[in-house]
């Protein structure tokens, strides 16, 4: 299974940036971890600060792609176009957030994205990503009969 992380706005920054918020550990150093532990999947990984960037990538594979985890950053609470962009794909994506973002400021509080994701995962901090996984896992085909 084709399966696409995509970061958005200044989640470059993880590790360095609010670490009381956002954790320690950087995405590129947490990346492995996520390969190793689901090695049935081919998974990727891109991150960009410009939104036009993030929905070339949506278009680019979101009719090819077996799942999307998307943490969209702010532009979860600024952007009709991510929103547009994920109902019009055909590839299912789970929105994840590493803080609770329900426990933060109220601007924080509302997702133009949320209502076109097959979820939501928030406040695990990189471990949202896993948990992301874990529902595709759940999507993979099933093998079929057994060796004797």
């Amino acid at each position: 299974m084709q399966i696409l992380i995509i970061n958005g706005p200044n989640l470059n920054l993880l590790g360095r940036r609010e670490p009381g918020i956002y954790g320690t550990r950087s995405f590129d150093a947490y990346f492995p971890e996520l390969q190793e532990a689901f090695p049935d999947f081919q998974l990727e990984y891109f991150q960009s600060n410009h939104e036009g960037e993030l929905l070339d990538k949506l278009h680019e594979v979101g009719f090819t792609y077996h799942g999307i985890v998307l943490n969209a950053g702010a532009f979860t609470h600024t952007s009709l176009a991510l929103a547009d962009a994920i109902a019009g794909i055909a590839t299912p994506v789970i929105e994840v957030h590493l803080s609770n973002v329900a426990a933060r400021e109220e601007f924080r509080q509302h997702s133009y994205i949320s209502r076109v994701c097959v979820g939501t995962i928030t406040g695990f901090k990189l471990d949202s990503y896993r948990l992301a996984l874990h529902y595709f896992e759940g999507l993979r085909p099933k093998r079929v009969g057994f060796k004797v």
